[in-house]
């Protein structure tokens, strides 16, 4: 039977050794799973989260507010007339800005930012505009009365008002659209924002010429 030795000073360190390297591999693996790596998409946005009274925040709630209601009408129209191609063009901009409108919602949660604030619309912009009694939120939407006259018309007189209602509406979506371009610090509302003025211009140009074929002006 072999006489059982106590391990030498070398085999010791070798020991000790590896039982350090062990705990500093367990160290990382706890530190990867509690902290997010800042490669991943969540600890990206941890590291890249604007601040509350951003021009990124501002511009997502404030944005959110008007598409809501360029979908509004959008779906009124889409009731009131038969013409292919104003039921066609309100088709995308359903489409179009209730996606957008999701997008930066879901920025907000993952920034974990509130999405409302108690600051005036467009302030981000550096002049906020107080809300008028005749329930226009912003510049270009449409007060309660022109809503309830687009919900009376039909046919060609709902598709004039619609178009003539929604340029304007276009119009100060692209000021505030330009406005995130010069103002955003984060890389995607820039380039939603770029969209935007892009998008939009296109359709104030196609709305122009569906209001001039149907012997109305903008």
């Amino acid at each position: 039977m072999t006489a059982l030795t106590s391990p030498g000073p070398a085999t010791r360190r070798m020991v000790l050794a590896g039982a350090a390297v062990l705990l500093l591999a367990v160290g990382l693996v706890v530190l990867m799973v509690v902290r997010p790596s800042a490669a991943s998409p969540s600890g990206r946005a941890a590291l890249s989260a604007p601040a509350e009274e951003s021009a990124d925040a501002g511009f997502a709630r404030d944005m959110m507010i008007h598409h809501q209601q360029a979908v509004e009408m959008s779906f009124i129209v889409r009731d009131r007339t038969d013409d292919e191609d104003v039921r066609r063009l309100a088709y995308d901009i359903i489409n179009t800005q209730a996606n957008q409108r999701g997008m930066m919602l879901g920025w907000l949660e993952q920034w974990g930012l509130p999405k409302s604030s108690a600051e005036p619309p467009m302030a981000w912009m550096g002049h906020a505009f107080e809300p008028t009694d005749d329930g226009s939120l912003m510049p270009g939407m449409a007060t309660d009365a022109e809503l309830d006259a687009l919900k009376a018309a039909e046919g060609k007189k709902a598709e004039v008002l619609f178009l003539r209602l929604m340029t304007v509406h276009h119009r100060a979506g692209v000021d505030m659209a330009q406005a995130g371009v010069e103002k955003a610090g984060t890389d995607v509302i820039r380039n939603l924002a770029q969209g935007m003025v892009k998008g939009q211009e296109s359709e104030i140009g196609l709305m122009t010429d569906m209001l001039k074929a149907r012997g109305a002006k903008p």
